[in-house]
């Protein structure tokens, strides 16, 4: 059974998503009750929220939502990734307002804004509160990106780190080469992890298992079996492909992993890292 740590859901109604109107293929609500029904066929019995960039006035009304959602009976809800402004004056008071039982980790999306937003100081100050807080923070930044991603893992030694996307590979572009050096030197950083998660986005539409391949294994080589993770990116995923193809897929590419390797990589490693 797998941890999905990589689900957006949008509520159109209660929260503000600005960059979604650029997007008008995922410009519409996605529903936990949509999702959980597809993720109980497939074999997914826990997911984390990851926030979905909303307006900065909206992060607490997320937060809230999904903290609704966990109180569901039986439901598949295990806490919320959330938003947060680290180069803000703000951060550090918000930080201390978050409810963590809810809150499990925190993320700022890195590839829509400057690329030197994460070398300034007051933000790398707030990226090693969050880890004194126990909190984990996911890295979201393009392929070209992750040496900046490097620079502030090195700056915030005690904080733990996830890797979304894989990097975001260019894989439809054939870019497997610098990604997998930038994948390689980042890997010897021990308090940073890996997530596999909804690359068939990545690719071409006519991806196949063997396209996915490369980096796959690149990734679990370069990490080690305890250190990634699996989230669905859902509904970004659908954009080249469906939840239960990248289920699918997934299940292929671990098959011939042992027991405990793929135990590790499908809920036992995101229960150790965000505490679930």
């Amino acid at each position: 059974m797998f941890i999905d740590t990589h689900l957006h859901l949008v509520a159109r109604d209660r929260i503000s998503y600005p960059w979604l109107k650029d997007v008008p293929v995922l410009d519409r609500d996605w529903t936990f009750e949509d999702y959980e029904q597809t993720a109980k066929r497939i074999g997914i019995d826990g997911v984390l929220h990851m926030e979905v960039d909303c307006a900065p006035e909206d992060i607490v009304t997320e937060n809230v939502f999904v903290g609704e959602l966990m109180a569901r009976p039986q439901s598949l809800m295990r806490g919320a990734i959330s938003s947060a402004r680290p180069e803000s004056e703000d951060c550090a008071a918000f930080l201390d307002t978050l409810d963590l039982d809810i809150v499990k980790g925190i993320r700022r999306v890195l590839h829509v804004v400057p690329d030197d937003l994460s070398q300034g100081d007051l933000f790398r100050e707030n990226v090693r509160r969050i880890g004194n807080k126990g909190l984990p923070f996911d890295i979201c930044v393009l392929q070209r990106q992750i040496p900046i991603a490097q620079d502030l893992v090195d700056a915030c030694p005690d904080t733990v780190f996830v890797l979304d996307h894989c990097g975001v590979p260019d894989i439809a572009g054939d870019g497997f080469a610098d990604w997998a050096k930038s994948i390689a030197a980042l890997a010897e950083r021990p308090h940073v992890n890996a997530k596999i998660s909804g690359i068939t986005a990545y690719a071409k539409p006519d991806w196949t298992l063997d396209t996915l391949r490369p980096y796959v294994e690149h990734i679990i080589k370069c990490f080690g079996w305890d250190r990634v993770v699996w989230g669905s990116d859902s509904p970004v995923c659908t954009l080249n492909s469906s939840l239960d193809q990248w289920m699918a897929v997934t299940r292929a590419l671990i098959s011939g992993a042992s027991q405990s390797e793929q135990a590790a990589f499908a809920h036992e490693n995101a229960k150790r890292i965000w505490s679930i």
